[in-house]
């Protein structure tokens, strides 16, 4: 059979955006063999928020504006591909990413990733639940590779899971509010700083802003699980300063939703050895290798495994 070469083009709906410069795929094709595709993406130099790390002499791209493309093109390739409705809901649990810096370079080629759908569970003509499998390559090299898993749910399905709490949340700091120094943190702006200091060594407050242009472009009933993916990358940041935080490595799992209406959300930073780094390819028992977990209302919400380069 003759492979499809057809490019499709990617829009900000599919892609869960609202803005074209926050939509970092740019189009798919299928791949030979099953449920599996190319996606071409664009990296910006000058995002307001995913910004180049600095690096040596010209920095790299950001491994979280990596796993952001990746979230991306997944949820369009759901919704093209496989027919996932626009009203569906992304209960998403795990994502995971391991990177090579010095791929990652600004001055290198745009991205090509291939998308494989390892796993597809369908109930009846819905489907319920998916393992996806990335690899990114620039020039051919492979930069980096990592995976995702998630389930779906209907409006009803998704309501009794939620308890009923379904309305959009609109939060944003007061007048009070002391953040973090952006410095510590690895931020250049102080609206992009997502930590309050609790007078707790480790111990960090996240500051919740649903007006933020690039963490909150839609309407949320809950604090969206890639917000907590950069809390924690801030408190291994604050915890190495002033080392530089490069992400090599990174694996956050998800136990429960965080609710606006809840208590504060707390995470705590700690180094790790190798019996606490399952899952983080390489990660010995050697500086920089964290654990961030978040809580709220005494309950777990995350758990983060961090790995700096």
């Amino acid at each position: 059979m003759m492979q499809d070469t057809v490019e499709r083009r990617l829009s900000p709906q599919l892609c869960h955006r609202v803005r074209s410069e926050d939509t970092f795929p740019v189009e798919w094709r299928p791949l030979d063999g099953k449920d599996r595709f190319s996606v071409r993406a664009a990296w910006p130099t000058d995002h307001p928020f995913f910004t180049p790390v600095r690096r040596g002499a010209e920095g790299c791209h950001d491994p979280l504006l990596v796993v952001e493309t990746l979230r991306q093109a997944t949820m369009a390739l759901l919704h093209s591909v496989h027919g996932l409705p626009l009203t569906r809901h992304i209960l998403l649990s795990e994502i995971s990413l391991t990177c090579d810096p010095v791929g990652l370079a600004v001055a290198g080629d745009e991205p090509d990733i291939e998308i494989l759908f390892a796993e597809l569970v369908l109930r009846g003509d819905q489907l319920t639940e998916m393992l996806v499998e990335w690899t990114v390559r620039r020039d051919a090299r492979v930069v980096a590779t990592g995976g995702a898993h998630a389930r779906f749910a209907g409006g009803a399905a998704y309501r009794r899971l939620r308890g009923g709490h379904v309305e959009a949340g609109v939060v944003h700091p007061g007048p009070w509010t002391r953040r973090a120094p952006a410095p510590l943190t690895g931020r250049a702006r102080p609206e992009d700083v997502l930590l309050a200091p609790t007078g707790r060594e480790g111990v960090w407050e996240l500051v919740v802003d649903t007006g933020h242009p690039t963490l909150f472009q839609r309407p949320n009933d809950h604090i969206p699980g890639m917000l907590f993916l950069e809390a924690a990358r801030q408190a291994v940041s604050a915890a190495v300063w002033p080392r530089p935080c490069l992400p090599v490595a990174l694996r956050i799992a998800f136990d429960r939703y965080a609710e606006f209406h809840g208590g504060p959300c707390l995470l705590r930073a700690e180094p790790t050895s190798t019996a606490g780094t399952a899952g983080v390819t390489g990660a010995a028992d050697v500086p920089g290798t964290f654990e961030v977990t978040g809580y709220q209302d005494g309950a777990r919400l995350f758990t983060c495994e961090l790995r700096t380069g």
